[in-house]
């Protein structure tokens, strides 16, 4: 393994990977390796999550090719040195910003879409003109077997290397000097992560996750948001990190909502749940038995039906009052199928309950009130924020995507990958035509007199 990365050192120190056209080779390879290889990744992930062939294309491999795409159009311009203004004391100097690649980029990425979150990074990676390795997740083995393939098939080790294997692997890449370490999953191995790059002061971005909550104002349009939140929530079973964690429903209108949420999921998934080809499955046992006993004393008001033979969860509404609001379930990021429900009366306790969590990575409300709109994104903190709509921010190439406290750290996505990546290099050169005036010793009370003016 350190042999592996001091071949990666070589090849970076040999500097090709800075080339221009070298990037754009190596992002074009990568697109057509994936259009080749889609039927392969796609029966991957149906192995691994049984993720019907449109939720992969359009949650992992199309949103891929599209950044990718995006990339190539725009890597010029990010390239190009940012021009900044000079201090008034020295005129005729020149001062910018130039963007280098960091250098070996390690990437371990998780199994809840392991295709898309191994290579969104990597294309980040690619276009800043890095080395990388890649550590997929063991858990998701099909898929991870996957990536091994199309990338050493694409690219030689030296360049993009990808190591399968368990923690104990993860382990030893941590033990590895690389510049850079970027890592999604939870929060309790995003501390050990960052407690490992600290020895030797390894810069990190962790992309982690919490409980996202939802807030229903009464004023939302009732049909459009319980479609939006049955599918953002169910999306992937329930196993994405920014999902709606739990709803805040103004008590107006909670009844009509559950109503609407279960006549949807019954129109997504149909009254057969377990057989649905656009229902997915639990990843595997340990994570079953984890959400079955988030059940264990709740109100279940929808679903809660299981196979563990097919890591089937039902979607699975639950009531939570006053009594169980402390309770396992809402302390924990759910990850799985399963929505509870508070109501609430006044939007300054929906906001006290939400400050009172960890920061999320990810805030939901629907409403059409532009007073509830702005309390809202003012008085409350998390990653992001998207409005009358569930998961779709992402698909936005031009906001950064990360989390702000627990929910993590570092931004990427396009241009935030790019520089995400990239050393952002200050330079300044000074002109050989004349010295500032009054600049070097001797120096009298004049001199200040100027200095103390031009400062001013």
């Amino acid at each position: 393994m350190k042999n592996q990365l001091l071949n990666q050192i070589k090849f970076f120190n040999t500097q090709k990977t800075k080339d221009y056209q070298f990037r754009i080779n190596q992002l074009q390879k990568l697109k057509q390796t994936i259009i080749d290889n889609e039927e392969k990744i796609t029966s991957a992930l149906y192995k691994d999550l049984k993720k019907s062939e449109f939720e992969s294309y359009t949650t992992e491999i199309g949103i891929c090719l599209e950044e990718i795409s995006y990339h190539i159009k725009h890597l010029k311009s990010w390239m190009k040195n940012q021009k900044v203004k000079n201090p008034i004391i020295f005129p005729l100097s020149e001062s910018f910003i130039q963007s280098e690649p960091l250098g070996n980029i390690l990437i371990i990425s998780p199994w809840n879409y392991p295709f898309n979150l191994a290579i969104s990074p990597l294309i980040g990676a690619i276009s800043s003109g890095n080395c990388i390795t890649i550590k997929p997740s063991e858990i998701s083995i099909h898929t991870s077997k996957i990536i091994k393939e199309i990338i050493e098939s694409t690219y030689n080790k030296e360049y993009i290397n990808v190591i399968l294997g368990g923690p104990q692997k993860t382990s030893k890449l941590l033990e590895q000097n690389f510049d850079y370490i970027f890592y999604t999953g939870s929060e309790n191995v995003g501390k050990i992560i960052l407690e490992k790059a600290a020895k030797n002061l390894t810069p990190t971005t962790l992309e982690l996750g919490g409980k996202s909550p939802c807030i229903v104002d009464s004023s939302c349009d009732l049909d459009k948001t319980a479609r939006r939140i049955t599918f953002g929530k169910f999306l992937n079973c329930g196993q994405t990190c920014v999902a709606p964690d739990y709803l805040l429903v103004d008590k107006k209108i909670k009844i009509k909502l559950i109503k609407k949420i279960k006549e949807n999921i019954t129109k997504f998934y149909s009254t057969n749940i377990e057989n649905s080809n656009d229902y997915g499955k639990i990843i595997n046992v340990n994570h079953f038995n984890r959400l079955i006993n988030y059940l264990d004393n709740q109100k279940i008001i929808f679903g809660g039906l299981h196979n563990k033979n097919k890591l089937f969860i039902e979607p699975t509404l639950i009531n939570i009052n006053k009594k169980n609001i402390n309770s396992k379930i809402m302390t924990e990021e759910i990850f799985g199928p399963i929505l509870p429900i508070i109501e609430y009366t006044n939007i300054d306790d929906v906001i006290k309950i939400i400050n009172s969590k960890p920061k999320p990575l990810a805030i939901y409300l629907f409403c059409n009130n532009k007073y509830i709109e702005k309390k809202v994104l003012s008085e409350t903190s998390s990653g992001g924020v998207c409005i009358n709509d569930t998961i779709v921010q992402l698909s936005n190439q031009e906001l950064p995507f990360g989390g702000v406290g627990n929910s993590g750290f570092g931004k990427y996505h396009a241009k935030a990958s790019f520089d995400l990546f990239s050393n952002k290099k200050s330079v300044f050169k000074n002109t050989t035509i004349f010295e500032t005036p009054k600049r070097f010793p001797p120096y009298n009370k004049f001199s200040l007199k100027i200095i103390k003016k031009i400062f001013n």
